[in-house]
């Protein structure tokens, strides 16, 4: 079984109560309540207390953020110096430094996430956004180009406009940036909509940014339902542009609302990323980084290594090493600094991995370990393995977004390249081998947004990220992310005497 620390995990956890009560939307100069005055209760998911009241916003409040960002791009920072942008951002990121402790506290008790894993990952990522992309907002140029010689033709990109950020409970402040970041950096201004369920550091985002100096109306935060908050921001008219990261569902109703203005889209969706470890991989740190692959955020990852492709040759020694891993995962109070694994963001999410567990022993799965919840308080459920998994069973075509590894035999490179393609996601895959050759001929194969070879998952704002078909499409991150909040214009000058 899982290591848990403490036993009575609800009594042990450190009291929620110095947070704040009321957390209101932030539109604008400042923080105000919703239109309707309404709140909703945000929970520990470690605890399941109440950790505050958020505002609940909808279509009124998406009018007046959108009105305060129409108003800040057509205004005062539409006519910043790029520069100036670029050292904003730079004031945002010292002042993250400054108040990192609050924003990990915040995120570990809004989303469940251990502090340990936000301090190593989530804090670092976001510093690293604000940085690089403070240093693109004035390298942003475009190309003389000599169509003609009675000519001077040159390209120019300019701001898309107002932008609307819609961003999922899994990595709440981490992907905020990866939007908020290069948006402000092409001089955009941004309404970003959190989930529902982890408002809390995008709200105090939005007050270090106005600290930081950042005109009215260029960071708006209206945090409420998807169907309410979010379907208005898409769809709204004055909206030139939606970047949105969660499922392919809400994706493709957010494409369908877009459609009234023909505003661009930037989707980045689900995934069922294949982990694939040949018989001539180091299988102790296959094992290691495919554990870390499904296990890390509690699974919670759009490119988690949830299919788990092993050849036949080791098939039962690389079980039996991941198994163990799974075993070892200490599972417990995310403010503990030794905990490796936390809860589930909800009862629903909880409830939805739980369901699939069951959907993989009616389909005639293996469980070898886990497959239950742990306790009565907090959404915890067991670092699960799968064996016996054939390629077409719900539990390896469908995203669980859970701590649930399906391992997966294959016999050779044909039928692994077969399986690993066979999803309808296209976002991420690895790759364990020795052979040189061979990890060349199957990362070409591979219908993946990145192939990982001896290692699975790590990212950097520096490099593309993205997928297709149902992973979605666009990238964000590097100079790929400045093409979502940019357009090209041509200039055509004549020289002709």
């Amino acid at each position: 079984m899982p290591i848990y620390a403490p036993n009575n995990i609800c009594e042990a956890f450190v009291s929620a109560q110095d947070l704040a009560l009321r957390e209101d939307a932030l539109i604008g100069r400042g923080r105000r309540p919703a239109v309707s005055g309404r709140y909703f209760n945000t929970l520990d998911p470690a605890t399941e207390q109440t950790l505050a009241q958020v505002a609940e916003g909808e279509s009124a409040d998406v009018n007046e953020a959108v009105a305060a960002a129409r108003a800040a791009f057509e205004g005062e920072w539409g006519h910043a110096r790029p520069a100036e942008r670029g050292h904003a951002l730079l004031r945002l990121a010292d002042l993250v430094r400054q108040n990192q402790e609050e924003l990990i506290a915040l995120e570990s008790h809004d989303s469940g996430k251990p502090v340990s894993a936000i301090r190593r990952q989530d804090l670092p990522a976001v510093l690293d956004t604000l940085t690089y992309y403070a240093g693109w907002a004035d390298k942003i140029h475009g190309q003389v180009i000599p169509a003609r010689t009675d000519a001077l033709t040159y390209t120019v990109r300019e701001p898309i406009g107002v932008v609307g950020a819609i961003v999922p409970w899994n990595f709440p402040l981490m992907i905020s940036m990866w939007k908020v970041a290069p948006a402000l950096a092409c001089g955009c201004t941004v309404v970003l909509k959190p989930a529902e369920l982890t408002p809390l550091t995008a709200l105090r985002m939005g007050e270090l940014a106005l600290q930081a100096g950042f005109p009215s109306g260029v960071l708006n935060v209206v945090p409420g339902y998807g169907r309410t908050a979010g379907a208005a921001l898409a769809e709204h008219p004055d909206v030139d542009k939606v970047t949105f990261t969660g499922s392919p569902a809400v994706g493709r109703q957010i494409l369908r609302s877009a459609a009234g203005n023909l505003k661009r889209v930037t989707l980045e969706l689900g995934g069922k990323s294949a982990n694939i470890v040949f018989p001539d991989a180091d299988l102790a740190a296959a094992a290691k980084a495919a554990s870390a692959g499904i296990f890390f955020n509690s699974g919670q990852v759009c490119s988690a290594g949830s299919r788990i492709l092993v050849h036949r040759d080791i098939h039962d020694e690389f079980v039996e090493r991941l198994v163990a891993r799974a075993r070892a995962l200490r599972l417990g109070d995310p403010r503990d600094a030794g905990t490796a694994m936390g809860p589930l963001v909800s009862a629903g999410q909880m409830q939805r991995v739980l369901d699939y567990i069951e959907v993989g022993k009616n389909e005639g799965a293996t469980l070898a370990t886990g497959g239950t919840r742990h306790g009565s308080c907090g959404y915890f459920v067991s670092p699960t393995v799968f064996t016996g998994v054939e390629h077409g069973m719900r539990i390896s075509q469908e995203e669980i977004f859970g701590p649930v590894a399906s391992v997966i035999p294959f016999t050779d490179e044909e039928e692994a390249l077969r399986l690993a393609n066979g999803t309808s996601y296209r976002l991420a895959a690895g790759i364990w081998s020795a052979d040189i050759a061979r990890v060349h001929r199957f990362a070409a194969r591979l219908k993946a947004g990145t192939v990982w070879v001896n290692t699975f998952g790590p990212t950097d704002v520096r490099l593309p990220w993205g997928g297709a078909r149902e992973s979605g499409f666009g990238r964000e991150h590097g100079e790929s992310a400045l093409e979502n909040f940019t357009e090209p214009k041509a200039v055509w000058i004549n020289t002709r005497a």
